[in-house]
């Protein structure tokens, strides 16, 4: 039986949590978090659409029991505070750094042998921070915002496109941040067809920029971080580690 561990049941860890369930990547999901009865009252919520979806996974959610995460396969992490409109995702170092690496710490005590997913901001802090203090190879420490910025540009390029955004294939290296991300714009293609032979220069140049500043510019709407897209990067990422998918 594989399982999977969510930690942080807000916005980003309970999105996580459902398309787990919803696309039944593990036997179990258990959802833990710092609030006494969120986590429960959330895997419930979700464990009543399963009828409807037509899904088997089992949601459990738990209050600060660290021993109900024990033999997880895969643990995903978003626990800490979101930012808020005008915050970069730095300025949050101080208060989460101190959250994620005693999560961490807590999940290794009950899944010594578990991969770690980070989506905690700001994640590539979060990841190091995980990476130095925790001593574990790096292949088992990952960020997930190479899958939510990937999928942010191929949403920015088919927009520009006017197509459907599984019909684009596309790829962003570097940091998970407003100015470190690198869209690579000369290798997205549209149905084969390199995009950079239907749009032009300044087109695509707007469509790198809104994908670097994709995630501030949701926090300006939303007035808080997005959680959509994250959770469900999440998600993706967790499943290619579980069926081994090698995306």
């Amino acid at each position: 039986m594989s399982k999977v561990t969510v930690v942080g049941a807000g916005n980003v860890g309970a999105t996580c949590a459902n398309v787990l369930a919803f696309n039944e990547v593990a036997d179990e999901v258990v959802m833990l978090d710092v609030k006494e009865g969120v986590s429960e009252g959330k895997a419930m919520d979700m464990m009543q659409t399963a009828q409807l979806l037509g899904f088997d996974t089992t949601v459990v959610g738990c209050t600060n029991d660290y021993e109900k995460t024990a033999n997880s396969d895969v643990v995903v992490i978003t626990s800490g505070i979101p930012r808020k409109p005008g915050m970069t995702r730095e300025e949050l170092i101080g208060v989460n750094a101190g959250i994620v690496k005693s999560v961490a710490q807590n999940i290794l005590k009950y899944s010594p042998n578990a991969i770690l997913v980070v989506i905690s901001n700001p994640m590539d802090t979060m990841t190091y921070l995980s990476l130095k203090s925790l001593g574990l190879p790096k292949n088992r420490i990952i960020g997930m915002g190479g899958a939510l910025d990937s999928s942010r540009f191929k949403y920015f390029l088919s927009q520009a496109l006017g197509c459907n955004a599984n019909e684009v294939e596309g790829m962003v290296i570097g940091g998970h941040g407003d100015t470190t991300m690198i869209p690579l714009a000369r290798l997205a293609t549209y149905k084969g067809q390199p995009v950079n032979q239907l749009l032009s220069e300044e087109k695509l140049n707007e469509v790198v920029a809104s994908t670097m500043i994709g995630g501030a510019t949701l926090t300006k709407l939303l007035g808080t971080s997005a959680w959509y897209a994250p959770g469900a990067a999440g998600a993706y990422v967790v499943e290619s580690i579980i069926h081994n998918q090698k995306k």
